[in-house]
């Protein structure tokens, strides 16, 4: 008897171990929750308290959660970028309390690498390291703060952003990139990897494994940087920029988003066919960052934005084709119901 109490107590335990040896992530793409510039009249209803509220069951049921955000946070003042052509020319600043509704949310962890965290300047860039850092959230993607190391639940991470804008961690200095992420896999368990690069609009959807151009600006190629990344010790990357979701895929073991869309962007946002369409990915990783499996979540936005579920499933079936066309040499398989396993 005591031999087969001790041998259940032992199955109990290492089955318990498996378990927590599991863990889930959640990503999702662009956020920018509201502007109230040029006026507050691009601000939500509601001050944006609620603008979660239909998808954050999804978002706080992970281990770890992470977006990016696509603008600053900044009450007032700063200094408002200058453009060549003011017709393709957005500036984006939410008031500063409004990080906390992220971390309300169930974010953890943001992205601040992208074209405008600058919109506001030097005190843009450090009012959204203000909000974010009083609301707890993790963030990175600056040359001032290329990467942050913190734990959770007991695994450490370290996280790191990338783009190819001013002020921000060049996504084409791939040797540089590769020595940030060499450097947090030697201290963490698990390394993610944030990019915003590539050509944006409906008819940039492929990734086309060479150099991105937009509007002059040399977007990165995408493809090589996630692959060289990853060889250096990322686990997990995810992708911005396009404003349209892209394929995934596995490589070795890893995987990769290469763009998760618009998910929560109130106002000033072309959020028509395509651009309205976004996942939840909640990704199963080891305790090391190997891949095990997840589900997409399909999400759409309608009118001024802000997610809701979306019972067609349309951004599963753009993923699932998008993957099979430009990743055919890929292990992974997503399922018309959002399942994703490796072959």
């Amino acid at each position: 008897m005591r031999i087969l109490f001790f041998f259940l107590t032992t199955f109990f335990v290492l089955n318990l171990n498996a378990q927590l040896d599991t863990i889930t992530i959640a990503a999702v793409g662009d956020m920018m929750l509201g502007t109230n510039f040029p006026g507050k009249e691009f601000l939500p209803p509601d001050d944006g308290k609620y603008l979660f509220q239909p998808v954050q069951s999804y978002l706080q049921s992970a281990d770890l959660t992470f977006g990016n955000c696509e603008g600053t946070f900044l009450d007032s003042s700063g200094t408002v970028k200058k453009c060549n052509d003011p017709k393709v020319c957005y500036a984006f600043r939410q008031p500063e309390h409004y990080a906390q509704y992220l971390a309300d949310a169930g974010f953890d962890l943001a992205s601040i690498a992208n074209n405008h965290v600058g919109d506001f300047g030097d005190a843009g860039r450090k009012g959204t390291l203000r909000a974010l850092n009083k609301a707890g959230i993790f963030c990175a993607g600056l040359t001032s703060k290329p990467y942050v190391i913190f734990e959770k639940a007991g695994i450490k991470y370290g996280f790191c952003a990338f783009a190819p804008n001013t002020g921000t961690v060049d996504i084409n200095d791939i040797d540089s990139a590769k020595a940030i992420v060499a450097f947090l896999a030697k201290r963490v368990d698990i390394v993610i990897v944030s990019f915003h690069g590539g050509a944006e609009g409906a008819s940039r959807t492929h990734v086309t494994r060479q150099h991105e151009l937009f509007l002059g600006e040399d977007r990165g190629n995408v493809w090589q940087f996630a692959h060289e990344v990853i060889d250096s010790g990322a686990d997990l990357v995810f992708g911005s920029g396009p404003h349209v979701t892209r394929g995934a895929e596995i490589y070795k073991d890893r995987f990769i988003a290469y763009s998760c869309g618009n998910f929560c962007t109130y106002s000033r946002f072309n959020l028509s066919g395509k651009c309205g369409l976004a996942p939840i990915l909640l990704v199963k990783v080891d305790s090391k960052g190997k891949f095990i499996g997840g589900k997409i979540i399909a999400t759409k936005q309608m009118g001024e934005g802000g997610p809701v579920l979306d019972p067609t499933n349309s951004v599963i079936e753009e993923m699932i084709s998008l993957s099979n066309i430009d990743f055919p040499e890929s292990l992974l398989i997503i399922s018309p119901d959002g399942t994703i396993r490796k072959k």
